[in-house]
């Protein structure tokens, strides 16, 4: 069943589309992960689902509901965005940040109710991070910094949980932290998972279904078995990979360039 979908959208900046004719189904309870080159179009497919950028043409439903027809508030409650997170102008600490999560829940200026901070202790242990919930965030790793976030996130109590690039910046041990509390949010908490990555083998490990665009247009879409083929990636990111199989699931272990037009070596 797919709980979110793009009928024929467009959408861009300043008259220039960056997606064209796009329609997209993301299936309820799954890890959907979007893939494609630099310029894909990922972050603004990202951005439009989230309903922060309007499509110039098309329509975007969630449940079967146009967001056009969504109040802020409603969209707040039933999907959290946690977009690429750059550097605090004002340190926080982990609580602080975490409690801003419940703020679609919040009438202005009242305190923190016992719902509220049931939820922000929740989210606070479900990552990890009760020993650090008194710490400013410029005093924690990377790692810790994300998992923060992800509570804030977390805290928001939605079914459906949007990422751009949550790996971003981050080493390869917190970028696998990272990625393990995302696929147990979906496992566990039977959550709706909606990413961008960079890293195609942490998308083909964690995804259940990957999205690939390349200039804004669905290059292709399915299971990770489905999208991620040699002959895809040659299309979709100019590479000829050699693949091999780990856990049922295709990922790449060396690659080079590869241009139209090349005849294959093994043929």
């Amino acid at each position: 069943m797919a709980i979110l979908e793009t009928q024929q959208v467009s959408v861009g900046y300043n008259r220039r589309l960056i997606i064209q004719d796009l329609s997209i189904q993301i299936p309820q309870g799954q890890i959907t992960t979007l893939i494609g080159p630099n310029g894909s179009g990922k972050s603004t497919l990202i951005r439009t689902l989230a309903h922060l950028l309007k499509p110039s043409s098309g329509t975007v439903l969630l449940a079967d509901q146009a967001l056009a027809t969504k109040t802020p508030k409603e969209m707040a409650q039933e999907m959290a965005l946690l977009p690429q997170v750059g550097e605090l102008t004002t340190d926080l600490s982990v609580f602080d940040l975490v409690s801003f999560g419940r703020l679609p829940y919040r009438q202005q200026f009242r305190p923190l109710s016992a719902v509220d901070k049931e939820k922000i202790e929740w989210a606070i242990e479900r990552t990890g991070l009760n020993q650090f919930r008194d710490r400013f965030l410029s005093t924690l790793s990377g790692g810790q910094r994300q998992r923060a976030w992800i509570a804030m996130a977390l805290a928001q109590d939605t079914d459906i949980l949007i990422l751009d690039e949550p790996t971003t910046y981050l080493d390869l041990t917190h970028q696998l932290e990272i990625m393990l509390l995302i696929q147990e949010l979906n496992q566990i908490e039977d959550r709706t998972i909606i990413m961008a990555l960079h890293d195609l083998n942490h998308a083909a490990r964690f995804s259940d279904q990957l999205i690939a665009l390349k200039n804004g247009q669905l290059q292709a879409s399915g299971t990770v078995n489905e999208v991620m083929t040699r002959d895809n990636l040659r299309h979709i990111f100019n590479i000829d990979a050699t693949l091999i199989e780990h856990d049922q699931r295709p990922l790449i272990l060396t690659y080079d360039r590869w241009s139209e037009g090349e005849q294959d070596h093994d043929e």
